[in-house]
């Protein structure tokens, strides 16, 4: 019987990256990283490590025998350091050696002198000192400016949002081997095989063709692992080209913080104007993203960010700005929400101070401003099958919201030293990429002559069950059980060009190229069948449950025959096909089009308990309505569900990064840095909302990923509501996370 990957998890089966036999003449490669956050290089000196025994070679920027560059998106970023560091850690050089254990060692025997340069670390020093990414950019919709006269209120302030380590289980790892005609295979633990192909061919100076890139699985990447699993692969393919030989990079947990970004951090200034009644009239918000030194993903983020500037609601008069500011701090990248979430905090916090100062809950605005069907997004898509209100209302009577706010007031009138808060958070997220060249994939299918499938595609499993899903496209498609399935590994060779597996459309893309190929096999064999039954054509035959049903009965004609009779008959048992997202188009001229094929509506609320002498707190409940379309997988979609909103929570509530005065990480292991535990989880309940249909996504479901994690929003505010409950005079500063420090300091600063 075939395992699906959560059962081989579970069973310690599972090979990843570092789990693969060891080839022979294995030798493993150690990036050396710079000691300062800014300064130019002055000399490099390797001869103790060279000196150390087992120590094989140590390349630098003057080795690399292509382009010394990995930038994708922005040509920013050089692979290994050679004139000028910009951040604490950069890679300066690569030692090899013949185990991992010397190359550690050696390489904090290399030494490098610098002559230092100024350093910045804030995002709105940066934007001060103009140093950008590129130019800010505005979004806009109505008159902003002629509005605020006609506000009963308008409200101003600043808020902050955190980084937040992906803390995936598997580190960044890959492993090189040598091949003919000075050709590499690369084993990856990357979301962007075709990416990581490409990086690599322009630092070696070969074609796309000569590097194969192969990914079994990953174990978890959150948007980690789509831009920079590159650069450490190239490392490892650097060094297997130059020496002959297969090469590993695994880094350690403390490594792998200090060297790779984190979500974006934000800073944002915000102006709200409602009119008496709580409808959102204006609404003006200027981000600071501090990107870190490098481009990376950062400018898409920052898109993304503006896309989400009004989460859920409709908001007529709206002017949202961004600007991407180049710091000394590793470069940021993709996390789950890829800039959304920072953006919906940022509304969250207007409408709740709002609501205080109108002194009513700020779950009234928010159900007074929730989006209708064929109102318009700012950016100029209509809102179709538009699930807001019908998520707020089936939450609101589906978990009793009325009664347990009830509840929860009578618990607080009970008792000093303890108190409860509830919170909601509306969800509204776009999906598709906002890059719209991106949405597209490919899928090669074979069946062979003993019935059984194989399913090549561009989607990478990474703990997400993407594999599964693909799996029962393809079953559905061909009429047959999934038992009879298997998705490989995801490999250049077999698709070629493909999108990361990223933006929620892992799933959506793939499985569409998964569907249109099975879909060709499939009239080929009807094909067939029609010819063996003799007298029926193929518009009345079907394949249902591995065999031939004519008008709806079934007939003699089981699966592997069939398969087997057309190999026979020399017809074509393999397929390729390509699908690209329809109707997408945005003019960034004047930002507006239709930048996504459909959006994911979904209400959260988050029940927090709280005590008041020692500022400990639990989540103790989160009850979700989820408009997940007709799902694929509810199984599947639930633990993503699950998942999301406890890393939110984390984001929000725990996950706090730290740098020193000098740019150097200090929360770099898992004593320094909480993130939710067994412990910190809360009691989840999840309702999919019945209503919901999706023709737009893959047979009628809709994409899971990311939403989920702003549910966890909620959760800051709840924290809120529950210290004022306490201590009345206490404002929020609106920063996250509101870590169980600051929650002590709120209660009885």
């Amino acid at each position: 019987m075939r395992l699906d990957d959560a059962e081989l998890h579970a069973l310690g089966a599972a090979q990843f990256v570092d789990d693969l036999p060891t080839p022979a003449g294995l030798l493993y490669a150690q990036p050396v990283g710079a000691t300062i956050a800014h300064g130019l290089i002055t000399r490099i000196d390797s001869a103790e490590a060279l000196a150390c025994p087992g120590v094989i070679a140590l390349f630098t920027a003057s080795d690399i025998p292509g382009l010394n560059q990995v930038g994708n998106v922005s040509a920013d970023e050089v692979l290994l350091a050679d004139t000028e560091v910009l951040y604490h850690g950069q890679p300066i050089a690569l030692l090899v050696a013949e185990s991992a254990a010397t190359a550690r060692r050696a390489a904090k025997m290399v030494k490098a002198d610098y002559q230092p340069l100024p350093t910045v670390f804030d995002a709105r020093e940066a934007d001060s000192l103009g140093m950008h990414i590129a130019p800010r950019q505005t979004f806009n919709s109505g008159d902003v400016d002629s509005v605020w006269a006609d506000c009963a209120l308008v409200v101003e302030g600043t808020t902050t949002s955190g980084a937040q380590e992906h803390m995936y289980l598997e580190t960044q790892t890959a492993l090189a081997y040598p091949l003919e005609n000075r050709g590499l295979r690369l084993i990856s633990a990357t979301q962007s095989p075709g990416m990581t192909q490409r990086i690599i061919a322009r630092v070696l100076g070969l074609s796309m063709h000569q590097v194969e890139v192969d990914v079994p699985r990953l174990g978890g990447g959150f948007g980690g692992k789509e831009e920079q699993a590159a650069p450490f692969a190239a490392m490892a393919a650097l060094a297997a080209q130059q020496l002959q030989r297969p090469v590993k990079l695994t880094l350690r947990r403390g490594e792998d913080c200090q060297l790779t970004g984190k979500r974006h951090p934000y800073d944002a200034d915000f102006k709200l104007g409602l009119d008496a009644s709580g409808k959102i009239l204006a609404y003006q918000v200027d981000f600071y993203q501090n990107a870190g030194a490098f481009a990376d993903l950062s400018l898409a983020i920052l898109e993304r960010t503006l896309f989400h500037a009004g989460n859920s609601y409709f908001i007529p008069h709206l002017r949202a700005s961004a600007v991407s500011c180049r710091t000394h701090l590793p470069p940021n990248t993709a996390f789950r929400g890829f800039g959304g979430p920072q953006a919906m905090f940022v509304l969250e916090c207007a409408i709740f101070k709002a609501a205080k100062i109108m002194g009513i809950d700020a779950g009234e605005i928010q159900r007074r401003n929730l989006l209708r069907e064929h109102q318009m997004f700012y950016y100029g898509m209509p809102a179709q099958r538009c699930l807001a209100e019908s998520s707020w209302d089936t939450l609101q009577t589906r978990f009793d919201l009325s009664r347990r706010q009830w509840a929860i007031n009578a618990f607080n009138a009970g008792h000093v030293l303890e108190k409860k808060a509830l919170a909601l958070m509306p969800v509204c997220f776009g999906i598709s990429f906002t890059a719209t060249f991106l949405n597209q994939a490919d899928a090669l299918v074979h069946v062979y002559t003993d019935g059984s499938v194989g399913v090549s595609c561009g989607a990478v499993e990474m703990g997400q069950g993407v594999r599964r899903k693909i799996a029962k496209v393809a079953a559905l498609s061909l009429g047959i059980g999934e038992q009879r399935v298997k998705v490989e590994s995801t490999n250049t060779s077999r698709v070629a060009n493909m999108s990361p597996t990223a933006a929620s459309t892992g799933a959506d893309l793939n499985g569409q190229a998964v569907r249109m190929a099975c879909l060709q096999i499939r009239l080929r064999l009807l094909e067939i069948a029609a010819g063996l039954l003799g007298d029926a054509g193929t518009e009345q035959l079907d394949i249902e449950h591995g065999r031939v049903h004519r008008q709806g009965q079934p007939t003699k004609i089981r699966w592997k025959q069939l398969v087997s009779q057309a190999y026979m008959a020399r017809t074509g048992l393999s397929a390729q096909a390509h699908y690209a997202t329809p109707n997408l188009f945005f003019d960034r001229s004047v930002n507006q089009g239709q930048p996504f094929a459909y959006h994911v509506y979904g209400c959260a609320a988050v029940e927090v308990a709280l005590d008041c002498l020692r500022g400990r707190y639990r989540i103790k409940r989160v009850s979700i309505v989820h408009d997940s379309g007709q799902p694929l997988d509810e199984r599947v979609d639930h633990g993503q569900i699950e998942g999301g909103v406890v890393q939110g929570l984390g984001w929000m509530t725990l996950e706090q990064v730290v740098f020193d005065q000098n740019g150097r990480l200090l929360t770099d292991n898992l004593g320094a840095y909480k993130i939710p535990d067994m412990h910190f989880a809360p009691e989840i309940d999840v309702h999919f909302l019945e209503v919901a249909d999706n023709p737009a996504g893959l047979l009628h479901s809709k994409a899971v990923g990311e939403p989920p994690l702003m549910y966890g929003i909620a959760g800051y505010f709840a924290l809120v509501k529950a210290i004022q409950a306490f201590n009345p005079a206490w404002r929020p500063d609106y920063c996250a996370p509101l870590t169980p420090e600051k929650v002590l300091l709120a209660l009885h600063g």
